[in-house]
């Protein structure tokens, strides 16, 4: 297999002739009156481009390049078009609050800050001016971003030849999810993130490797590196089609999973929250029939989704593989789950719970106590430590950070979960939202498939007292007599806030930001210590 180099994926693909074609659920935002049907040359065409405008924007080899705008996959293209100059690309979410954004940018201090009008106007009217010395604004009206090249003046500027690094220069950053604070922003090379990531996923293994005749579809965040490695990989194995979906409102998503139904998908899991009305559609009528492979990164999907899409598949077998990782180490597990594994309905040990085991030949995980890092036997909680030769090459600004998370050659995931006697591991809680003798997360899935009508629950540990459900229902609403006989046999609880979906603070991977959402509900934002074990320090995590 020829080496794969991100810079010229698309170039190296047109030469080979690939078949695949992109289909985008809306035009590209770089591109807003282009084709929504590119092949594999328009794409190449379309980076270089880029590569041009970011160059006429003052763009060159080793400089930090921001890329700021609506979820869209041209964020994908553009990060490619900045490692082609020899930049390094750092995609991140317009959705973050404008002060979080800001220091983030405080963090990057990037050379070149590209970004959309709409976020230009949201940290104009928020009074962060972000640290850049070039700028290029993507859209808008030049009064959004003074000082910036607009991306019509850029157009047309011809871009330098591909430029090539070591494998362990910094190719792109990326950053974390950003559940319980600022998110970090991860520094990879082509060594963690292309021959350690994409290069193993590039290859063709059994169930999991796209085909040539799949449609491989894609509703994700694309400013994360899971996007980034998602691209290349699933366009180096050249299936017919790949189906892109910028907006994730069932209302948006429908028509276009209708018009290329896919055979395989990859979706946040707050995505396919949102969609599982659209997996109960009977029949033809439903979108998701052809699916053979449904895939989930980020964090694990309640039983009754992954229950619900797997009913909605039309194929005899149909599998769910529920991924697990982090943004500075990559996969670390995976699992496949199957009808039968879903068969038992709101039981205390939910499956999903169950996140399989470390990639072989790629990954180890230990779990040690907390406070004296000792190894734990199996079956007993700890602190989840995992080692791989994906991991990052540290946090762009926070270097202290990064050291204090490096264990001895051993990363500290700062989960908290158990290896079971089989070998699996199951992930009981982030450390900063343990309870003792409990598990939240165990406690979330339950509620969720017990009932209905709850779209999500999101257990806080609050400082005193029993934890606080918060749950969610598309109404708003939830009948007192169904909650108590839901949870009769749960650990104490106090009496649940129920809410509609947008009422929570998330991230834009649609995570509940549960520092912000502890603060607005029991009045600190602070984490609240973790119990530790007899005769050891209490501190702040």
């Amino acid at each position: 297999m020829k080496r794969l180099d991100v810079a010229t994926l698309f170039d190296t693909l047109a030469d080979r002739r690939s078949p695949t074609t992109a289909y985008l659920s809306r035009p590209l935002d770089v591109h807003p009156g282009a084709a929504v049907e590119l092949g594999v040359a328009d794409l190449a065409a379309l980076v270089e481009d880029a590569a041009g405008w970011l160059a006429a924007a003052g763009a060159g080899p080793g400089d930090r390049v921001a890329l700021v705008k609506r979820n869209h996959w041209d964020i994908v293209l553009l990060a490619m078009a900045a490692i082609r100059l020899g930049a390094v690309p750092a995609p991140i979410s317009a959705h973050i609050a404008p002060p979080t954004l800001g220091t983030m940018l405080a963090r990057l201090r990037p050379e070149v800050l590209a970004l959309d009008g709409a976020t230009a106007e949201r940290l104009r009217a928020a009074g962060v001016d972000p640290p850049a010395r070039r700028r290029l604004l993507l859209d808008g009206s030049r009064e959004a971003l003074p000082g910036a090249v607009p991306l019509a003046d850029a157009r047309g500027h011809r871009a330098p030849a591909p430029q090539r690094r070591r494998d362990d220069e910094p190719l792109i950053i990326v950053h974390t999810s950003g559940t319980t604070g600022t998110p970090k922003l991860v520094v990879h090379s082509t060594r963690t993130i292309v021959r350690r990531l994409i290069g193993f996923e590039a290859h063709r293994w059994p169930v999991l490797s796209s085909r040539p005749d799949d449609t491989v579809a894609s509703a994700t965040s694309f400013v994360h590196g899971r996007a980034f490695a998602w691209t290349a990989s699933v366009f180096w194995l050249r299936p017919r089609a790949v189906a892109l979906v910028a907006d994730h409102a069932p209302e948006s998503a429908e028509p276009f999973l209708r018009e290329h139904p896919p055979t395989t998908l990859e979706a946040l899991p707050a995505t396919y929250v949102r969609w599982q009305p659209l997996a109960r559609a009977q029949g033809a009528g439903n979108v998701f029939r052809r699916v053979r492979l449904y895939i989930s990164t980020f964090d694990a999907v309640h039983p009754p989704a992954v229950r619900g899409f797997l009913a909605a598949s039309a194929r005899r077998r149909p599998v769910w593989l529920q991924g697990w990782g982090q943004s500075e180490t990559g996969p670390l597990t995976f699992r496949f789950l199957t009808r039968k594994a879903l068969a038992g309905v709101g039981e205390r040990r939910p499956t999903t719970r169950d996140l399989g085991r470390p990639v072989p030949g790629r990954t180890r995980l230990r779990v040690v106590d907390p406070a004296t890092l000792r190894p734990q036997p199996r079956g007993r909680p700890g602190l989840i430590l995992a080692r791989t030769k994906a991991l990052g090459h540290g946090y762009v600004g926070e270097p202290e950070r990064w050291a204090a998370k490096e264990l001895g050659g051993w990363w500290n995931t700062e989960d908290i979960g158990e290896v079971t006697r089989s070998g699996s591991v199951r992930v009981l809680d982030r450390e900063v939202d343990a309870v003792e003798r409990m598990s939240c997360m165990e406690i979330e899935d339950v509620v969720d498939d017990r009932i209905p009508e709850v779209l999500e629950c999101v257990v806080l540990r609050p400082r005193e007292g029993p934890p606080l459900p918060v749950v969610v229902t598309e109404s708003g609403r939830l009948h007192p007599g169904v909650w108590r006989r839901a949870t009769s046999d749960l650990p104490r609880l106090a009496d649940p806030l129920v809410a509609v979906w947008d009422d929570l603070p998330r991230t834009g991977t649609g995570k509940v930001r549960r520092l912000e959402l502890r603060a607005r509900l029991l009045g600190t934002a602070r984490r609240i210590p973790r119990p530790r074990v007899a005769g050891s320090a209490s501190a702040e995590q």
